[in-house]
């Protein structure tokens, strides 16, 4: 049997989800395409987005997906605020660097979010500024960023919002109808529960249709892709066509269980469920509730003297759980995630492989 994932993608998938990747597509048969066309859209749909918004896949893992968005959507006159609070974030800069787009960043701790007056006071100090660029959450540390205030103060000053959501959509909320953006990143492998291998780009109409010729790269070029799909509902070159097929299904599944609204819901439980357990093993979580997202918790490494994490991630996986080692700066940490296809009955089973293991290590935290 399968371990279960507790982790922040890729994550545990549903069986449904596995078994079409059972079968082979034809990359230009028209079943394959319709399933591009169907994908296309639902995406689309789950920002409320028809008719204003494009969805432009793209092969690879999420980090793809963000360089073909900076890469294809800004050019040399482009100017852009990265806000920081994580590897994500200094991900997103590192791709600026690359590629050679002009840009400052505003860094906070990993454990803080940014201060909208600082952030206004930065854009009002630099009047050439022309994007800002965002992460929702950052899986660095599960923080939950302030989205909507970021977006507010762009759409009041008139920059353009790019938004990193891999560990944030298709479970926190993300309507064009209330929150302004030019773009946003996500992948197939993290609330939306597909398997690794593609990207997307969703991005305003009129943003991607004056972005010829920006990109540095042929291969992540949204506009080029783009165009080809409008014309024959065709990948350009090889797509993934068993992780698209498994990402049908996903989305499909994501409807069924009743949208970002439901999944949410079931990822807060299952959140509360390992928060609630954790700290009454005396574990410490980094983030204050009102602060931490429902998708991955980070929890300080206990200091006690037979608390070695190698040790303690090898049981639990003995024990069918495998959880994420920290990426902290600012402290020993390990992680904990909540998604994917898993439920309340499985976090209370790996709440109970946590005290079974301590048990095993001798480890007593109260």
């Amino acid at each position: 049997m399968d371990k279960k994932l507790l982790t922040p993608g890729p994550l545990t998938t549903s069986s449904k989800t596995k078994e079409v990747m059972l079968h082979d597509w034809g990359s230009r048969d028209i079943v394959f395409t319709k399933l591009n066309k169907d994908i296309r859209q639902s995406l689309v749909e789950l920002i409320n987005g028809q008719n204003i918004f494009e969805c432009v896949p793209m092969q690879g893992s999420g980090t793809f997906a963000v360089e073909a968005m900076i890469g294809s959507l800004t050019n040399s006159k482009s100017k852009i605020l990265i806000l920081i609070n994580g590897a994500y974030g200094h991900r997103m800069k590192k791709i600026c660097s690359y590629i050679s787009r002009n840009n400052i960043s505003y860094e906070v701790a990993e454990h803080e979010i940014h201060d909208c007056n600082k952030t206004q006071k930065i854009i009002d100090e630099n009047k050439d500024l022309t994007h800002i660029f965002a992460v929702y959450c950052e899986t660095t540390s599960g923080i939950l960023n302030p989205i909507q205030a970021i977006s507010d103060l762009a759409k009041k000053k008139g920059i353009s919002l790019f938004i990193d959501a891999m560990s944030a959509f298709g479970a926190l909320p993300l309507d064009i109808n209330k929150t302004y953006f030019d773009a946003v990143a996500a992948s197939s492998n993290k609330c939306l529960e597909g398997v690794p291998g593609v990207g997307f780009i969703l991005v305003r109409k009129s943003v991607l249709k004056v972005s010829k010729n920006n990109s540095h790269s042929l291969s992540l070029d949204l506009y080029d892709q783009w165009k080809a799909m409008e014309a024959n509902a065709q990948w350009r070159f090889t797509p993934p066509t068993h992780v698209l097929a498994a990402f049908n299904q996903a989305l499909k599944e994501h409807s069924k269980e009743g949208g970002t609204k439901e999944r949410f819901k079931r990822y807060k439980e299952n959140c509360k469920i390992i928060c609630e357990g954790m700290s009454s093993m005396g574990f410490k979580q980094l983030l204050p509730d009102k602060i931490q997202a429902p998708i991955i918790i980070t929890f300080l490494q206990p200091d006690h003297p037979n608390f070695e994490f190698e040790k303690f991630y090898n049981s639990l996986s003995d024990k069918g759980f495998l959880i994420y080692p920290g990426k902290l700066t600012v402290a020993n940490t390990f992680r904990i995630g909540c998604i994917g296809h898993l439920n309340k009955k499985d976090m209370h089973h790996a709440i109970d492989a946590v005290k079974k293991t301590l048990k095993e290590l001798d480890i007593k935290l109260n």
